[in-house]
């Protein structure tokens, strides 16, 4: 007999109103992950298609050389000859700035005159300079400092107005010098200006600064080194037998100005897609257990249906229509999110980051796979196996309200001694374990998140209180060549930089430091033999004394090997010390050699001719790391903490909602036995109460441990280190917003167990 109809499918609609308030969470929960991931993953796929893009639409070099003397024509056709080169004249000027006139330096700006052929600029607003007295600066240098178009800046001796906004191809990442730690666009700048501009400013600051392009560009890294290492050993000989002399060789995979950037966008991806895809297995076990109790509840229906000739397949697809339903809606509403107001504020996040060219916003098609079609599919997954173990009893088991499918052997017997109020809500523990379980597991990935939204910043603090508590020297000056000073109170020293050889770190610049024995600005005691490394570096590469510490040249291929000897307390610093006659014969230098001074005063130019000044660290380049991370990143840890609390009290809202649920017979039946409201609050929130502080305490010790793990993985991508100091505040400070967020749900759920009447546990009589 065929039916007319189908009933099931109107109990869709009433069921979804009937729990409207759990889906409606669901549905948040799921939609603002999804969003927030596919935001992220379109800004990000967006700028690395433009940032592949502009080294072709931009013609970016693949490197670049710098002579003390301008070259001569034979010169640079020979090395073009030779090393199958083409070679671009990229002159610019390093000069400081002041620019609120208050005579004060604020950054240094690497002026570049008219870029037509290599490494051309992206004018993003305004106009490119045409007067002598004109400067376009970079966006992002402008922003950090609230500059405007038509604001005047001194630059150097000149006053110069601000004609245009511009990005510049090979500075995406504003580094001013490749060895540095980290970039800084607080401080430094890039500029075009026209070319009368560019000769106005004399030839004083001036960096004779070469480009270069290969005829064919070598098809994989490893080719490109080799090509570099030959160029430059090549261009060493001609620079000598040109009675020049060469101060910087850079090639183009080593510059941190073009691939930083690039480098940095590609890993979040991965971080990203782990987040999103962990957050919907949570859901799935949400809605699992939803499923569960949901059966659990209709037993006695779905025991009718399948009696009256439904079959399996007709009650598992109605059971699954929410769940996925609700899947699918969320996951569209979130890209269409992802696509508007979350792919600004990754885009925004990126952009105070970096000086990107200007781009677009692009389709990504796999962004939308990934946040679409395969949470459905996990979601129909777990549904799927829960709804599969359930379904495959028999009619009359599911009559009978005896759907646990395997009976506990024996029952956990519990001493008297506990009391009747302990004992029952561990059996209200034990009868609702798989919720309990995902709450567990749901509040140590919430803290995880919390945690690395909250840590940060104060590890950012720390390493700047650090770097200014253990500073040697008001100024630490470096020079070409050794000068005798008639200076008072400064201090010789010699440094020198290794790329450290390691399995897991990409090699990474090491200090080397020859110093004076007995030395006013360093309390450590030289060892006779061996070396002393800082505590930031035997800490990022896990050293102890006796261990060999293996280095590199960085442009040859002599090998160093140093024995750990002593460990100082120094962190912000990754370097190793040794004694300046020490350093003269490891580095094979003449007797009397130094190229440094430690200075607590600033040396005036009678005492230390500017020329000869190859660079000064002040306290501002010590912070450098510390600030540029907290204008890039501050913002997205506050987002952080924010999507955390968000998911922490969704997560306790759905998962004790499905508990009361579970249990509002019992809930009824003690009412009926005379239990007050505030009693039966003590029984089911208490016992909440229990695992969520469980959790909470689990969860920061089990999450101190692994994040220990985490920085060592997040600092790879970073030269320097962050020692992982948890203060006790932070503790009580996540510990303050969990309690706040769980009273909120208790708040909740007390409203809940006042509305379940006496009458229900009567309707429901086995």
């Amino acid at each position: 007999m065929k039916r007319i109809g189908n009933p099931l499918r109107k109990r869709i609609l009433r069921e979804f109103i009937h729990e409207i308030g759990k889906y409606i969470a669901i549905f948040l929960f799921m939609t603002l992950t999804v969003g927030f991931v596919s935001g992220f993953l379109v800004a990000s796929g967006s700028m690395k298609h433009t940032y592949d893009e502009s080294f072709e639409r931009y013609n970016v070099e693949h490197g670049h050389f710098v002579l003390k003397n301008e070259a001569g024509s034979d010169f640079i056709e020979e090395i073009e000859k030779r090393d199958k080169i083409t070679a671009y004249k990229d002159f610019y000027l390093e000069e400081e700035a002041d620019i609120n006139g208050d005579g004060a330096k604020d950054g240094t700006f690497h002026i570049f005159g008219e870029r037509k052929e290599i490494n051309k600029v992206c004018l993003m607003e305004g106009d490119i300079p045409e007067k002598s007295d004109e400067i376009a600066l970079d966006r992002l240098y402008m922003n950090n400092n609230e500059l405007k178009i038509g604001d005047k800046v001194k630059v150097g001796n000149r006053d110069m107005k601000i004609c245009g906004i511009v990005a510049l191809s090979d500075y995406s990442a504003l580094y001013q010098d490749n060895n540095d730690i980290m970039f800084d666009a607080n401080l430094f700048s890039v500029a075009v200006v026209s070319k009368e501009g560019f000769i106005s400013f004399g030839d004083k600051h001036k960096y004779y600064n070469y480009a270069w392009l290969y005829d064919k560009k070598p098809k994989t890294e490893v080719k490109e080194k080799e090509a570099a290492e030959d160029f430059s050993g090549h261009l060493a000989k001609a620079v000598y037998m040109e009675e020049n002399q060469l101060e910087l060789f850079l090639p183009g995979f080593l510059n941190q100005a073009i691939h930083f950037s690039g480098d940095d966008i590609g890993k979040d991806r991965p971080m990203m897609t782990v987040l999103l895809y962990v957050l919907i297995v949570i859901m799935g076990f949400v809605f699992a257990v939803t499923i569960n109790n949901m059966v659990l509840k209709e037993a006695a229906v779905i025991g009718t249906l399948r009696a009256s000739g439904y079959k399996k397949g007709e009650i598992f697809r109605h059971y699954i229509t929410i769940p996925v339903l609700v899947t699918l809606v969320s996951a569209i509403l979130g890209n269409l999110l992802g696509y508007t107001i979350f792919e600004s504020v990754a885009r925004d996040m990126y952009l105070r980051s970096y000086s990107f060219t200007t781009y677009e916003t692009l389709w990504n098609g796999e962004a939308f796979v990934m946040t679409t079609v395969v949470p459905v599919l996990i979601i129909a997954l777990v549904v799927s196996i829960t709804l599969g173990r359930k379904l495959s009893m028999s009619p009359l088991r599911f009559l009978r309200r005896d759907i646990e499918k395997r009976k506990k052997k024996k029952v956990l017997r519990l001493s008297g001694k506990i009391g009747f109020m302990n004992r029952f809500r561990i059996r209200i523990i034990q009868q609702n374990l798989s919720g309990y379980l995902t709450l567990f597991i749901g509040i140590v990935f919430s803290c995880l998140i919390l945690m690395f939204g909250m840590i940060m910043p104060e590890l950012i603090d720390e390493y700047s209180k650090d770097a200014l508590k253990y500073k040697p020297a008001e100024y630490q000056y470096t020079i070409y060549e050794p000068y005798e000073t008639d200076a008072k109170n400064v201090e010789k020293y010699c440094i020198s930089s290794l790329k450290m050889q390691d399995d897991y770190y990409d090699e990474e610049d090491i200090s080397i430091y020859g110093i004076k024995k007995n030395s006013e600005y360093f309390d450590v005691k030289l060892p006779k033999e061996g070396v002393t490394i800082t505590s930031d570096l035997a800490n990022k590469y896990k050293l102890k004394k006796g261990d060999i510490v293996n280095l590199k040249e960085e442009y040859g291929n002599k090998l160093y090997a140093f024995r750990v000897s002593n460990i100082m307390e120094y962190p912000t610093c990754l370097g190793i010390f040794f004694s300046m006659k020490d350093f003269r014969e490891v580095f094979d230098m003449e007797e009397g050699y130094f190229n440094g001074y430690f200075s607590n005063q600033e040396l005036t130019e009678e005492e230390l001719p500017e020329e000869l000044v190859a660079g000064c660290v002040v306290e501002e380049d010590l912070t450098k790391l510390a600030r540029q991370m907290d204008d890039s990143m501050g913002a997205m840890f506050n987002l952080v903490q924010g999507f955390a609390l968000v998911m922490f009290l969704l997560l306790m809202y759905l998962l004790t909602k499905q508990i009361l649920e579970k249990n509002t017979n019992s809930i009824s039946l003690v009412k009926v036995l005379g239990y007050k409201n505030g009693e039966i609050g003590k029984l089911y929130i208490v016992t909440s109460i229990w695992v969520v502080l469980f959790s909470t305490v689990f969860s920061m010790a089990f999450n101190t441990w692994l994040f220990h793990i985490i920085l060592r993985i997040f600092m790879k991508g970073f030269g320097g280190w962050f020692n992982l100091v948890v203060s006790t505040e932070l503790y009580l400070k996540m510990s303050l917003m969990i309690i706040v967020a769980y009273l909120i749900v208790v708040f909740m759920q007390f409203i809940k167990i006042k509305k379940i009447p006496m009458e229900q546990v009567l309707k429901n009589v086995e």
